[in-house]
């Protein structure tokens, strides 16, 4: 669907924000099409959380970040999927891309959705709404998502019309519109506003962004505080200063595991993280890139969380190098037999491949494990991650 709010748009600034529906469940629809009309989520069946439930599941109150024996409750027969975040990441990069095709002003906001300032491309690519309706042509056509897009002249009214743009629309909300488009909305649709806000601005009598708008700038600020009550009366009259920031260079990977039962067992965490290192390691070789500070994070049962990082001596992909790095990370927690339910391997501080300067000590060999991991990689690549497998890993 497309809906213009009316008007001319000013072509002053023209902000696009991109918003894939339903993420990782539209990846698994695409490659598995008998779960298109069915109640579906990926997450785990029993255990863990939602991190992305279809459409015919909402249907039945399952949504993301809901734990996933309530999913299992209130939709039993819904198809749960494991999550390939592997996949998600090439999708995702597939996305990006063509993003880039439209404009160099990408600011990645998640793995699904980014900022586009498209006000340089008009002139090349049409209007608004053309540019728009070109890029989720382009999107359903060679990643096979669906993807929601709003217009607006700022970052924050781009972001409620994609919003209400969903499932599968886009929504273009001209200059002259902004105040009629916001100001119907209830205050839960702020940024900045989540239930305790929003309880305290209805304890106001304020339930509207019109009503947000009409009250005076200092009555919010001496409520809500300076920053909070200034922002939420500049947005409600559709003000925001805010520019698309393109992506910096330098980048993270990681991947992370939630074990079947919760953990004290050091074997099997060392185990994990080496799996997980491998993994990183396998993406990173494929992006071309390499990284010299790894992170390790750890849930416990209790779901408190925390991570350690260390760096590396110089920028690597092996690996052994990361599942080190990783390890000795992880031994610096000083865990006292706790009970883990997730850890996870992240690398940072990432570089291209052919920029990253790499000092090699005087008796390193012409071929290392490197070269073996580039071969293994190939191998994979053509019949499936069972092919060559560590042989710690073979079993989990």
């Amino acid at each position: 669907m497309t809906r213009e709010a009316g008007g001319r748009p000013d072509i002053s600034r023209v902000i696009l924000h991109v918003d894939m529906d339903a993420f990782y469940a539209s990846v698994e629809m695409a490659r598995r099409p008998e779960l298109v009309r069915r109640p579906m989520y990926v997450g785990g069946e029993h255990r863990g959380v939602v991190l992305s439930a279809n459409y015919e599941a909402r249907r039945y109150g399952i949504e993301g970040g809901m734990p996933s024996s309530r999913a299992r409750r209130l939709c039993p027969q819904a198809v749960a999927v494991a999550p390939d975040f592997d996949t998600y990441q090439l999708v995702s990069k597939g996305v990006f891309a063509i993003l880039r095709t439209i404009t160099e002003q990408v600011e990645p906001a998640s793995i699904d959705e980014a900022f586009l300032d498209v006000t340089g491309a008009i002139r090349r690519l049409g209007s608004p709404v053309a540019i728009g309706e070109l890029l989720r042509a382009q999107v359903a056509d060679e990643q096979r998502v669906p993807c929601s897009v709003g217009i607006g002249p700022t970052k924050f009214v781009a972001k409620l019309a994609s919003r209400q743009a969903k499932p599968d629309g886009l929504v273009c909300v001209p200059p002259g519109q902004v105040v009629d488009f916001l100001h119907p909305l209830p205050v839960e649709a702020m940024w900045g506003v989540g239930p305790s806000t929003a309880g305290k601005l209805h304890q106001l009598g304020l339930r509207t962004v019109a009503d947000l708008a009409h009250t005076p700038r200092g009555t919010l600020q001496r409520a809500f505080g300076v920053q909070l009550g200034g922002s939420l009366h500049e947005l409600s009259w559709g003000r925001d200063a805010r520019r698309v920031v393109p992506e910096q260079t330098e980048r993270s990977m990681g991947a992370q595991e939630t074990f079947a039962r919760d953990t004290d067992d050091p074997r099997l965490v060392r185990l994990e993280v080496l799996r997980l290192s491998a993994r990183v390691a396998s993406r990173m070789r494929r992006a071309g890139l390499l990284g010299r500070q790894v992170q390790v994070e750890v849930r416990f049962s209790d779901f408190t969380t925390i991570s350690r990082s260390v760096t590396l001596q110089g920028p690597s992909d092996v690996t052994d190098e990361i599942f080190d790095g990783a390890w000795r990370a992880f031994c610096r927690l000083n865990l006292q037999r706790a009970r883990i339910r997730r850890v996870g391997v992240r690398v940072e501080q990432l570089v291209e491949q052919d920029r990253a300067f790499q000092q090699l000590p005087l008796d390193a060999p012409d071929r290392g494990m490197r070269e073996v991991e580039l071969v293994a990689d190939e191998v994979v690549s053509r019949f499936g991650p069972a092919a060559v497998q560590r042989a710690s890993l073979t079993r989990r």
